[in-house]
């Protein structure tokens, strides 16, 4: 059975006017696009699921998410098939970098495959094309699931310290890789309470406050207190639904933008 969730609202029955099989057969192939669907199975110890549509912030992750589950009480393996994806918000790419982080955290690991020329100019716009691991094929990506497991290391280094804050998983963990790709060292916390105190440990230069982050005078004048150089930036409340790409290029400009407003602080090492 396949989980699907409406994306953008589309006029299916417009297509069908015209009887003409083969404009019916097109239509039906747009309309689907504008939805997102998942199918999963179990192929050598790797959940592989299949993505078709639009992975977008609500519906789509929830639908991922739920796909995902199903499998976690056998493996920590997942193999996401991108090839039929139209396209990706900051959101859907967040809840992807997330998952990466959740299972490399309990010795799994999460790889792709056939990843659609859309989500690859994502990934590379957004500095996260080298985070995962992509392949031309499945049959690739199973084959490399089963070697032994390698240490990475990050090519990056910096100590420009950045705090991220947002009580959405999905929205912290890809503001955490974009800003990562960039240079950064990223620490992150759901509250401003939390941050408030990770803020006097770390002395971050930047703190970036996600959407969900309700401004808050007296947390703020606390960061101040903490270091009066600290630059903030507060992050819209639509952030989370911007295409990744503009979104990802965005937080970077600013965060590098800030931060030349004061000659103490260096820019992130990537910027011009």
């Amino acid at each position: 059975m396949r989980n699907v969730a409406h994306g953008a609202p589309f006029q299916r029955y417009a297509c069908f006017t015209n009887t003409r099989a083969g404009l019916a057969r097109k239509c039906d192939s747009v309309y689907r696009q504008m939805l997102f669907s998942v199918q999963s199975q179990k192929i050598g110890g790797v959940a592989v699921i299949r993505c078709e549509g639009r992975l977008v912030v609500s519906e789509g992750v929830r639908l991922l998410q739920e796909e995902v589950e199903k499998h976690t009480l056998e493996t920590k393996k997942y193999l996401l098939d991108l090839g039929a994806v139209s396209y990706v918000d900051s959101g859907g790419l967040g809840a992807i970098v997330r998952l990466l982080g959740t299972l490399r955290a309990h010795r799994g690991d999460l790889k792709l495959c056939r990843v659609s020329p859309f989500v690859q100019n994502v990934l590379r716009a957004t500095n996260l094309h080298g985070v995962f691991c992509s392949y031309s094929t499945e049959a690739e990506a199973l084959a490399e699931f089963a070697r032994p497991a390698r240490v990475e290391e990050h090519a990056w280094s910096s100590n420009t310290k950045v705090l991220c804050i947002d009580p959405s998983s999905d929205v912290f963990a890809y503001m955490t890789e974009v800003l990562k790709g960039a240079g950064f060292e990223v620490k992150t916390a759901r509250y401003l309470s939390d941050a408030t105190t990770l803020a006097g440990v770390m002395k971050p230069r930047m703190i970036v406050c996600g959407p969900a982050v309700q401004a808050s005078g007296p947390a703020f004048e606390k960061f101040r207190r903490v270091d009066p150089k600290v630059q903030l930036l507060l992050l819209s409340e639509d952030f989370n639904s911007f295409d990744a790409c503009d979104a990802g290029r965005d937080l970077v400009h600013r965060v590098n933008e800030l931060l030349r407003t004061n000659p103490d602080l260096p820019a992130s090492p990537g910027a011009p």
